[in-house]
């Protein structure tokens, strides 16, 4: 070995989508996969590059040498110590129960037709149906000896209805993706999603915008969910905390969020962001972001990992790991692309509160429901959401439904004034970007109360 560590990852697999417009077949995709991944160290500095000749990857392994050291000489690094894996992940087998590659493109087209009609209720102008499936074989070898394989399966649809009146447009949209095979129809309903859908699209034309200020208010599992993983989830990741650019940075063990907040990372539910072992072939494993409203953690790569510190309470945090040591585990790529620490599945823990109990406790204030997305500035800790709908509250009593809703803040103000925190944890999936690379996640959280944040129109 000609560099201080080498790794290979090897991606083998397909991908289908059928993407619907207004009744009308707009695409049906098939795309192979077989390529791989190699990074060299040399130093401070990695080399990295991908092929699609998976019959030369010691050249390909030789070139990756090569780059680093060349990189290495002529711009020379600090050197980059990878914080020490541990154990090796286990063997993992997620079987699907219905194998979408045993159902006809036929099927599948006429689902995903009956998926769309269903959303075209009274006032519904147009409609687009997206149904995806891939199944990608990962295989990662070390120059430390390691030899992991792991198959994935992910099946999915998305559905979204445009309600116009002739001077106004509103939109409701559903959908749902999981680590499953088409056996994810079975658990879904999908045509009652579709129904809402239409339905939240006409019913938005009459619902009035909201008047604005700061005040309490209600979040669903959605919405909240999108917030603890745009403002708080990206915050964490280490890459970002080294480059000073999250507004959590040098705060580990601080109380950051009111005591009713816990919030984990974990890739280990089977949850769209599910893997056995990162693309650094590190096990996953559930990582405690924030402990009853202490930061306890960031997301790590090996590299981070070892800048950031190898013990639990250091500056990196501890990562629940028995040894309290930071090992990484968040490493991520899309495809063959370059790793780089990201999220998995993140969400607020329960509490005990319900639904109803948290409504009362809001008493007047709005009910903010779904996520049309919206910003997030990590590095100075502010964001902006877009709600897909919301409802004024009146004496605790759910009354007539906002649009054109939105919600913002610092995220520090936000996680501090939440007050309650329900029993009700959902997930939400979808494709996260980040450098360029979007990969599967999910993020959840029961419904919460926060007691004071901002309000406005979004329209």
């Amino acid at each position: 070995m000609h560099c201080d560590f080498y790794d290979i990852r090897i991606l083998s697999g397909y991908s289908t989508s059928i993407v619907l417009d207004n009744g009308k077949i707009e695409e049906i995709t098939n795309n192979f996969t077989s390529s791989a991944g190699i990074r060299a160290l040399s130093g401070g500095s990695w080399g990295f590059v991908t092929t699609d000749d998976l019959a030369n990857l010691d050249q390909a392994l030789r070139s990756a040498e090569e780059l680093a050291a060349s990189i290495n000489r002529t711009v020379p690094r600090e050197a980059v110590h990878l914080a020490p894996i541990g154990e090796a992940a286990a063997p993992a087998e997620l079987t699907v129960k219905e194998d979408p590659r045993d159902v006809p493109i036929e099927e599948k087209i006429e689902l995903i037709r009956d998926i769309e009609r269903h959303a075209g209720t009274d006032g519904v102008t147009s409609t687009t149906a997206v149904y995806s499936e891939s199944c990608v074989k990962v295989r990662y070898q070390s120059s430390e000896g390691l030899d992991l394989e792991h198959e994935m399966f992910r099946t999915g649809f998305g559905i979204t209805a445009v309600a116009s009146d002739g001077a106004t447009y509103q939109s409701g949209r559903k959908s749902r993706f999981g680590v499953c095979g088409y056996e994810l129809f079975k658990k879904y309903d999908a045509l009652a999603l579709a129904e809402k859908a239409g339905r939240t699209a006409a019913e938005l034309l009459h619902a009035r915008q909201p008047e604005g200020g700061i005040m309490p208010c209600v979040l669903d599992p959605e919405l909240a969910g999108v917030f603890i993983h745009e403002a708080v989830g990206h915050a964490a990741e280490a890459d970002l905390v080294l480059e000073n650019s999250s507004i959590l940075a040098g705060r580990i063990g601080e109380q950051i969020a009111s005591q009713h907040v816990t919030v984990y990372d974990d890739p280990t539910m089977h949850e769209y962001g599910y893997y056995p072992f990162d693309a650094e072939g590190v096990p996953a494993k559930r990582t405690t972001l924030i402990d009853r409203g202490v930061l306890s953690s960031y997301l790590h790569s090996r590299e981070t990992a070892g800048r950031l510190g190898g013990s639990s309470g250091s500056d990196g945090g501890s990562s629940d790991s028995d040894d309290g040591s930071i090992s990484g585990g968040n490493a991520r790529a899309q495809g063959c692309a370059i790793p780089i620490p990201r999220m998995s599945n993140t969400f607020i823990a329960n509490r005990d509160m319900s639904f109803e109990e948290i409504i009362e406790e809001l008493r007047d204030g709005v009910y903010l429901k779904g996520s049309r997305g919206g910003q997030v500035n990590t590095g100075e800790g502010i964001f902006q959401f877009n709600a897909e709908l919301g409802y004024v509250v009146r004496n605790g009593e759910i009354c007539e439904m906002l649009r054109d809703v939105s919600l913002s803040g610092q995220t520090l103000e936000i996680l501090k004034n939440i007050t309650a925190v329900g029993d009700d944890l959902a997930f939400h999936s979808g494709r996260c970007g980040k450098s360029g690379q979007a990969v599967p996640v999910s993020d959840g959280s029961p419904h919460i109360l926060v007691n004071r944040a901002m309000v406005g129109g979004s329209g």
